[in-house]
């Protein structure tokens, strides 16, 4: 499909909120268990919940004003910095906690991944300025340094900040009220609910106002206005009738926590995960009010928490069908505006599919794709991971697809799925949304990435499967009966050539696969793979020194390890440097280590590295890197 210029920029700021609203909420969808373990401890315990209990409802209010905005904290600062990052999150959250006294998680939204931004900013700093065994000593230093001005700067200013906002939201609902035009009040109230002000709006601006209302007139439309439960239980309606995958099956769960256990932080993600759908529940929220002020809907308290067996135990005598209209028009109202903008985000899924069904063509016409595999391992694929936001829900389908398609050509590979700050160390191989690429790989540097626009339908995963079936099917081949192979050493004198003339490093690769070849360690089909390596990525590691060696494909031309090491005194240009010493590497076994140690030990000494470049001493070489 031909974007054109005027619909790019469009294009790009849908993508950027599209990618905010995930960020923000990546932060939340991790912790969704502990707001469900509030939430029945709320809905069980408290004076007005199932089974009241005194004591075990003082576990409410320190859950929710410590508990779960650490716990977000802590989040945004991991997945901005890793565990260091969350540690600094965790600690600034702590400052805008006690600042402000009321739940705080749109505080801990904004602390959490600023805590994990500066910290990885000094560490950054410090680097390589920090003297060899005093790592632990500044690390622990600079975390508690910096963890300490944080939580500091967000008391003293942020805290303010925020309960200036509410002093806002509380000047604007009162001027509504007063000039009749309390419908509108939802377009600051359910956009504050969204970004986790609902417990600090409720019970800081609406709760007292209804209170003052209630002991003029026997009842309080403002104990509605917030704690409707008509918008949400509307959007996550919506997503069950027109979504797909996970977001589909996990909808159901989500409404009954919400509309009748009442947590209606369950439902704030959905709404961030498509930041548009903002408008369906102002819309929503609009009509609920609407409704309630035209019936003289009221509550006589705040039902707490906002499901909908509260809102009818705090309902008086005669207002039970006003009530219900109100909550069952607001969720019609957000059902019917969620519904284009979902099926919007599915057509747009739609045109992602054509795109890649045109991408199949051109590779049936032999034309190069963005789509296209390039997996450059040197050993054995055992540990595939999928990477998305919270690591259940187009992650788990995608990987699921794999699986059994990998099940079906009886290929045992480890395929999991995880969040993007979970990836694992051992991951070789991960697959994340083009979008989240940055994210995946600063979180996964040691493994290859391959993006793809569509988790559940996409050729990747067919061309994964193929070469997984080549490198099975692909036997290494018998060596002849005359080079014995078994006798022969890692390194030989004859394979170390010093005073080259010279040459463009493709050509230099090629010389050290010929070698190797020659000698009978490789087949020289083995050489196109050390090109293609290079190809694909520089084999320069610093230093005046290459390491060219072949892709995993190549692995089945290798018939014993090798090594090759060629001196170039005038040097050759790998892009990244310039390398005087080329050694070429065919290993398929751990004989090859003592020698990559020594080398190693020659990177570190730089006189020894640079004496390298120019020696004429044959012995000397072949003695530095066979040493014990």
């Amino acid at each position: 499909m031909q974007i054109s210029s005027k619909e790019k920029p469009a294009s790009n700021m849908h993508m950027n909120i599209q990618r905010f609203g995930r960020f923000l909420s990546g932060m939340v969808m991790p912790n969704i268990g502990a707001f469900i373990a509030w939430g029945l401890i709320t809905a069980l315990f408290i004076p007005t919940g199932w089974i009241p209990n005194e004591n075990l409802s003082k576990l409410v209010e320190p859950m929710i004003i410590y508990l779960l905005p650490v716990l977000i904290g802590f989040t945004g600062g991991k997945m901005v910095a890793g565990i260091r990052g969350g540690l600094l999150g965790a600690v600034a959250t702590m400052g805008i906690i006690v600042g402000a006294g009321v739940p705080m998680f749109l505080g801990a939204m904004i602390m959490g991944p600023l805590g994990g931004f500066v910290i990885q900013k000094v560490d950054r700093m410090f680097a390589e300025k920090i003297p060899a065994g005093f790592e632990m000593l500044v690390n622990n230093f600079t975390a508690g340094i910096v963890g300490a001005g944080l939580a500091i700067a967000a008391y003293i200013g942020v805290g303010p900040v925020v309960i200036t906002l509410n002093l806002i939201i509380k000047g604007l609902v009162e001027k509504a009220a007063l000039a009749g035009l309390l419908p509108i009040a939802s377009l600051v109230i359910e956009p504050a609910k969204i970004l986790f002000l609902n417990n600090a709006l409720n019970h800081g601006v609406l709760g007292p106002m209804g209170i003052q209302q209630v002991s003029e007139s026997g009842k309080s439309i403002f104990f509605l206005l917030e704690t409707n439960p008509g918008p949400g239980l509307g959007l996550l309606l919506a997503y069950y009738v027109f979504s797909k995958s996970m977001v589909k099956q996990s909808a159901p769960g989500a409404m009954i926590i919400h509309f009748l256990g009442g947590i209606h932080e369950i439902y704030f993600p959905y709404v961030l995960m498509n930041p548009l759908l903002i408008f369906a529940v102002i819309a929503g929220g609009c009509a609920g009010v609407f409704t309630f002020v035209l019936l003289g809907a009221g509550l006589v308290a705040t039902p707490s928490p906002g499901s909908i067996f509260a809102l009818l135990a705090m309902t008086p005598k005669g207002s039970v069908l006003p009530v219900l209209a109100g909550v069952l028009i607001s969720a019609a109202v957000t059902f019917i505006v969620s519904a284009p903008i979902i099926k919007r985000r599915k057509f747009l899924e739609d045109e992602e599919k054509l795109e890649t069904a045109k991408e199949q063509v051109k590779r049936l016409k032999g034309q190069k794709i963005d789509t296209e595999l390039n997996i450059n391992l040197d050993g054995e694929i055992k540990k595939i991971v999928f990477a998305c936001d919270a690591g259940m829900g187009s992650s788990a389908m995608g990987a699921s697809t794999l699986r059994n398609k990998l099940k079906k050509q009886g290929i045992h590979v480890e395929v999991v799925n995880e969040a993007i700050e979970n990836i694992p160390t051992d991951a070789q191989v991960v697959i994340t949304h083009e979008n989240l690429s940055t994210r995946a790989k600063l979180a996964a540097p040691q493994a290859e990435h391959i993006l793809i626009k569509d988790f559940i339908e996409t050729p990747v995963y067919d061309q994964l499967v193929e070469h997984l079936e080549k490198l099975k099917a692909v036997k290494p081949e018998k060596p002849r009966e005359s080079l014995r192979i078994d006798e022969l050493p890692v390194l030989q004198k004859k394979n170390i050539r010093l005073g080259e003339k010279s040459v463009g490093k493709i050509e230099a690769i090629k010389m050290a696969g010929q070698l190797l070849a020659e000698s009978g360690y490789v087949t020289e089909d083995y050489i196109d793979a050390m090109v293609q390596r290079e190809n694909d990525l520089s084999t320069y590691i610093g230093n005046g020194i290459a390491i060219p060696h072949g892709v995993a494909s190549g692995k089945m031309q290798i018939r014993k390890t090798g090594i090759t090491i060629l001196q170039f005194p005038e040097g050759i240009d790998f892009g990244e440097g310039m390398a005087h010493l080329v050694v070429g590497i065919a290993g398929v076994g751990n004989e090859h280590l003592a020698i990559l140690s020594n080398l190693a030990s020659v990177m570190e000494d730089d006189e020894i590295a640079e004496g390298l470049k120019t020696t004429t001493d044959l012995e000397y070489v072949y003695k530095l890197f066979t040493k014990k």
